[in-house]
Protein backbone atom coordinates (compact mmCIF):
# COMPACT_ATOMS: atom_id res chain seq x y z
CA UNK A 1 0.00 0.00 0.00
CA UNK A 2 1.11 3.34 -1.11
CA UNK A 3 2.19 5.69 1.94
CA UNK A 4 0.54 8.81 0.74
CA UNK A 5 -2.81 6.85 0.13
CA UNK A 6 -2.55 5.66 3.31
CA UNK A 7 -2.06 8.43 5.14
CA UNK A 8 -5.10 10.48 3.06
CA UNK A 9 -7.36 7.25 4.46
CA UNK A 10 -6.46 7.97 7.76
CA UNK A 11 -7.04 11.25 7.80
CA UNK A 12 -10.42 10.54 5.44
CA UNK A 13 -10.92 8.22 8.50
CA UNK A 14 -10.67 11.03 11.22
CA UNK A 15 -12.67 13.36 9.85
CA UNK A 16 -15.59 10.88 9.37
CA UNK A 17 -15.47 9.36 12.81
CA UNK A 18 -14.82 13.29 14.29
CA UNK A 19 -17.74 14.71 12.23
CA UNK A 20 -20.60 12.02 11.76
CA UNK A 21 -21.87 12.63 15.21
CA UNK A 22 -21.24 16.05 15.62
CA UNK A 23 -23.68 18.79 14.11
CA UNK A 24 -21.21 19.79 11.60
CA UNK A 25 -21.88 17.55 8.47
CA UNK A 26 -19.95 14.57 8.11
CA UNK A 27 -20.51 14.15 4.40
CA UNK A 28 -19.27 18.24 4.28
CA UNK A 29 -16.35 17.47 5.28
CA UNK A 30 -15.21 14.64 3.56
CA UNK A 31 -16.19 16.40 0.62
CA UNK A 32 -14.36 19.40 1.08
CA UNK A 33 -11.42 17.13 2.41
CA UNK A 34 -11.69 14.58 -0.38
CA UNK A 35 -11.81 17.43 -3.04
CA UNK A 36 -8.51 18.63 -1.14
CA UNK A 37 -6.97 15.52 -1.25
CA UNK A 38 -8.28 15.06 -4.39
CA UNK A 39 -10.30 11.89 -3.72
CA UNK A 40 -13.51 12.52 -4.93
CA UNK A 41 -13.44 10.25 -7.65
CA UNK A 42 -15.89 7.08 -7.48
CA UNK A 43 -13.78 4.71 -5.83
CA UNK A 44 -13.08 7.59 -3.36
CA UNK A 45 -16.90 8.06 -2.72
CA UNK A 46 -17.35 3.96 -1.74
CA UNK A 47 -14.31 4.27 0.58
CA UNK A 48 -16.18 7.35 2.22
CA UNK A 49 -19.18 5.09 2.40
CA UNK A 50 -17.54 2.16 3.73
CA UNK A 51 -15.60 4.28 6.63
CA UNK A 52 -19.10 6.01 7.41
CA UNK A 53 -20.23 2.35 8.25
CA UNK A 54 -17.66 2.10 10.57
CA UNK A 55 -18.31 5.09 12.74
CA UNK A 56 -21.72 3.20 13.32
CA UNK A 57 -19.90 0.79 14.15
CA UNK A 58 -18.50 2.67 16.76
CA UNK A 59 -21.74 2.98 18.23
CA UNK A 60 -22.84 -0.28 18.35
CA UNK A 61 -19.92 -0.48 20.48
CA UNK A 62 -20.61 2.05 22.89
CA UNK A 63 -24.36 1.49 23.14
CA UNK A 64 -24.11 -2.75 22.86
CA UNK A 65 -25.77 -3.14 26.70
CA UNK A 66 -29.17 -1.00 25.43
CA UNK A 67 -29.05 -2.56 22.16
CA UNK A 68 -28.75 -6.14 23.39
CA UNK A 69 -31.22 -5.71 25.65
CA UNK A 70 -33.91 -4.44 23.64
CA UNK A 71 -33.43 -7.27 21.50
CA UNK A 72 -33.74 -10.05 24.02
CA UNK A 73 -36.74 -7.87 25.87
CA UNK A 74 -38.45 -6.50 22.73
CA UNK A 75 -41.29 -9.52 22.58
CA UNK A 76 -42.34 -8.49 26.49
CA UNK A 77 -41.12 -4.94 27.29
CA UNK A 78 -43.73 -2.19 26.23
CA UNK A 79 -40.44 -0.11 26.26
CA UNK A 80 -38.30 -1.63 24.15
CA UNK A 81 -41.24 -2.01 21.63
CA UNK A 82 -42.14 2.09 21.90
CA UNK A 83 -38.18 2.28 21.48
CA UNK A 84 -38.30 0.14 18.48
CA UNK A 85 -41.21 1.82 16.72
CA UNK A 86 -39.68 5.00 17.34
CA UNK A 87 -36.89 4.28 14.95
CA UNK A 88 -39.03 2.67 12.83
CA UNK A 89 -40.93 5.96 12.19
CA UNK A 90 -38.00 8.14 12.73
CA UNK A 91 -36.19 6.43 9.96
CA UNK A 92 -38.58 6.22 7.43
CA UNK A 93 -39.36 9.51 6.02
CA UNK A 94 -35.36 10.04 5.19
CA UNK A 95 -36.12 6.16 3.22
CA UNK A 96 -38.71 7.46 1.31
CA UNK A 97 -36.78 10.79 0.39
CA UNK A 98 -33.81 9.45 -0.21
CA UNK A 99 -34.90 6.36 -2.24
CA UNK A 100 -36.59 9.55 -4.66
CA UNK A 101 -34.00 12.14 -4.96
CA UNK A 102 -30.33 11.28 -3.87
CA UNK A 103 -29.64 11.35 -7.75
CA UNK A 104 -30.62 14.82 -8.19
CA UNK A 105 -28.89 15.90 -4.90
CA UNK A 106 -25.43 14.20 -5.49
CA UNK A 107 -25.73 15.27 -9.10
CA UNK A 108 -26.12 19.03 -8.48
CA UNK A 109 -25.46 19.41 -4.41
CA UNK A 110 -22.05 17.29 -3.89
CA UNK A 111 -19.45 20.05 -4.32
CA UNK A 112 -17.64 22.05 -1.76
CA UNK A 113 -19.74 25.47 -2.38
CA UNK A 114 -23.08 24.05 -2.05
CA UNK A 115 -21.90 22.43 0.98
CA UNK A 116 -20.47 25.80 2.00
CA UNK A 117 -23.63 27.41 2.04
CA UNK A 118 -25.36 24.70 3.64
CA UNK A 119 -22.65 25.24 6.69
CA UNK A 120 -23.28 28.45 7.08
CA UNK A 121 -27.25 28.42 6.44
CA UNK A 122 -27.54 24.84 9.32
CA UNK A 123 -25.32 27.34 11.84
CA UNK A 124 -27.67 30.07 11.66
CA UNK A 125 -30.39 27.86 12.23
CA UNK A 126 -28.67 26.20 14.86
CA UNK A 127 -27.73 30.06 16.53
CA UNK A 128 -31.66 30.41 16.44
CA UNK A 129 -32.97 27.40 17.73
CA UNK A 130 -30.86 27.67 20.44
CA UNK A 131 -31.36 31.30 21.72
CA UNK A 132 -35.33 30.16 22.02
CA UNK A 133 -36.02 29.87 26.10
CA UNK A 134 -37.39 26.52 26.56
CA UNK A 135 -38.42 23.90 28.78
CA UNK A 136 -37.56 20.27 28.05
CA UNK A 137 -41.04 18.03 27.73
CA UNK A 138 -38.70 14.56 26.93
CA UNK A 139 -35.68 14.28 29.59
CA UNK A 140 -34.99 11.13 28.06
CA UNK A 141 -35.17 8.67 25.08
CA UNK A 142 -37.82 6.40 27.12
CA UNK A 143 -40.06 9.50 27.19
CA UNK A 144 -39.81 9.83 23.48
CA UNK A 145 -43.58 9.30 22.12
CA UNK A 146 -44.29 8.18 17.97
CA UNK A 147 -45.43 12.11 16.97
CA UNK A 148 -42.09 13.43 18.62
CA UNK A 149 -40.00 10.36 16.69
CA UNK A 150 -42.16 10.97 13.53
CA UNK A 151 -41.02 14.69 13.78
CA UNK A 152 -37.13 13.56 14.14
CA UNK A 153 -37.50 11.79 10.84
CA UNK A 154 -39.36 14.47 8.89
CA UNK A 155 -36.15 16.79 10.39
CA UNK A 156 -33.66 14.10 9.47
CA UNK A 157 -34.81 14.46 5.41
CA UNK A 158 -32.80 18.01 5.75
CA UNK A 159 -29.41 15.96 5.69
CA UNK A 160 -30.03 14.88 2.24
CA UNK A 161 -28.64 18.21 1.70
CA UNK A 162 -24.67 17.58 1.94
CA UNK A 163 -23.12 20.25 4.17
CA UNK A 164 -26.95 19.83 6.90
CA UNK A 165 -25.74 17.15 8.78
CA UNK A 166 -27.82 14.80 9.75
CA UNK A 167 -27.06 14.89 13.70
CA UNK A 168 -27.77 18.60 13.35
CA UNK A 169 -31.03 18.15 11.52
CA UNK A 170 -32.04 15.70 14.39
CA UNK A 171 -30.82 16.78 17.50
CA UNK A 172 -32.36 20.17 16.72
CA UNK A 173 -35.28 18.60 15.28
CA UNK A 174 -35.40 16.98 18.82
CA UNK A 175 -34.86 20.23 20.85
CA UNK A 176 -38.00 21.95 18.45
CA UNK A 177 -39.97 19.23 19.52
CA UNK A 178 -39.07 19.72 23.23
CA UNK A 179 -36.87 17.13 24.12
CA UNK A 180 -33.94 17.79 26.34
CA UNK A 181 -30.29 18.21 24.44
CA UNK A 182 -28.83 14.77 26.38
CA UNK A 183 -32.11 12.94 24.70
CA UNK A 184 -31.80 14.30 21.40
CA UNK A 185 -28.15 13.97 21.21
CA UNK A 186 -28.68 10.17 22.60
CA UNK A 187 -31.75 9.58 20.19
CA UNK A 188 -29.91 11.03 17.08
CA UNK A 189 -26.79 8.55 17.38
CA UNK A 190 -29.38 5.52 17.65
CA UNK A 191 -30.95 6.49 15.18
CA UNK A 192 -28.17 6.98 12.39
CA UNK A 193 -27.73 3.01 13.30
CA UNK A 194 -30.94 2.12 10.63
CA UNK A 195 -30.46 5.24 8.85
CA UNK A 196 -26.46 5.24 7.94
CA UNK A 197 -27.02 0.74 8.00
CA UNK A 198 -29.60 1.57 5.03
CA UNK A 199 -28.01 4.02 2.89
CA UNK A 200 -24.36 1.77 3.39
CA UNK A 201 -26.16 -1.50 2.00
CA UNK A 202 -27.63 0.34 -0.86
CA UNK A 203 -24.78 2.63 -2.26
CA UNK A 204 -22.34 -0.31 -1.91
CA UNK A 205 -24.82 -2.18 -3.87
CA UNK A 206 -25.20 0.34 -6.68
CA UNK A 207 -20.98 0.97 -6.41
CA UNK A 208 -20.21 -3.11 -6.15
CA UNK A 209 -18.15 -2.73 -9.74
CA UNK A 210 -15.98 -0.70 -8.03
CA UNK A 211 -14.90 -3.04 -5.27
CA UNK A 212 -11.43 -4.82 -5.64
CA UNK A 213 -9.97 -6.45 -3.18
CA UNK A 214 -6.49 -4.23 -3.31
CA UNK A 215 -8.49 -2.00 -2.09
CA UNK A 216 -9.06 -3.45 1.22
CA UNK A 217 -5.98 -2.41 3.04
CA UNK A 218 -6.76 1.06 2.55
CA UNK A 219 -10.29 0.84 3.12
CA UNK A 220 -8.74 -1.31 6.59
CA UNK A 221 -6.88 2.50 7.61
CA UNK A 222 -9.75 4.14 6.94
CA UNK A 223 -12.66 2.11 8.97
CA UNK A 224 -10.14 1.92 11.96
CA UNK A 225 -9.48 5.44 12.10
CA UNK A 226 -13.08 6.09 11.71
CA UNK A 227 -14.25 3.69 14.27
CA UNK A 228 -11.80 4.89 16.97
CA UNK A 229 -12.33 8.99 16.20
CA UNK A 230 -16.18 7.98 16.36
CA UNK A 231 -15.72 6.44 19.78
CA UNK A 232 -13.80 9.27 20.68
CA UNK A 233 -16.04 11.88 19.75
CA UNK A 234 -19.61 10.33 20.71
CA UNK A 235 -17.94 9.98 24.46
CA UNK A 236 -16.63 13.71 24.73
CA UNK A 237 -20.25 15.07 23.05
CA UNK A 238 -22.27 13.22 25.76
CA UNK A 239 -20.42 14.93 28.26
CA UNK A 240 -20.58 18.11 26.81
CA UNK A 241 -24.34 18.37 25.90
CA UNK A 242 -25.20 17.52 29.70
CA UNK A 243 -24.17 21.87 30.76
CA UNK A 244 -23.36 23.22 27.43
CA UNK A 245 -25.56 24.34 24.26
CA UNK A 246 -25.01 23.31 20.30
CA UNK A 247 -23.85 27.29 19.66
CA UNK A 248 -20.09 26.52 19.39
CA UNK A 249 -20.84 23.63 16.66
CA UNK A 250 -23.12 27.02 15.01
CA UNK A 251 -19.96 29.20 15.15
CA UNK A 252 -17.79 26.68 13.51
CA UNK A 253 -20.01 25.96 10.93
CA UNK A 254 -20.37 29.46 10.24
CA UNK A 255 -16.88 30.45 10.27
CA UNK A 256 -15.95 26.93 8.41
CA UNK A 257 -18.70 27.59 5.40
CA UNK A 258 -17.35 31.57 4.64
CA UNK A 259 -13.51 30.09 4.74
CA UNK A 260 -14.62 27.82 1.58
CA UNK A 261 -16.45 30.68 0.13
CA UNK A 262 -13.41 32.88 0.55
CA UNK A 263 -10.90 30.67 -0.83
CA UNK A 264 -12.79 29.87 -3.37
CA UNK A 265 -14.06 33.43 -4.47
CA UNK A 266 -10.49 34.83 -4.27
CA UNK A 267 -9.23 31.71 -6.63
CA UNK A 268 -7.01 30.36 -3.65
CA UNK A 269 -8.35 27.17 -4.03
CA UNK A 270 -9.93 25.52 -6.96
CA UNK A 271 -13.15 23.77 -5.54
Amino acid sequence: MDLIVAIKALILGVVEGLTEFLPVSSTGHLIVVGSLLNWNDQKGQVFEIVIQFAAILAICWLYRQRLWTVIATLPRERKSQLFTLNLVLAFLPAAVIGVIFIGTIKKYLFAPVPVASAFIIGGILILLIESRKRAARVENIDAIEPPDALWIGVAQTLSMIPGTSRSGATIMGGLLRGLSRPAATEFSFFLAIPTIFGATVLELYKARHLLNLDDLAVIGVGSIASFISAMIAVKALVRYVSGHSFKVFAWYRIAFGFVILGTWYFGVVKW
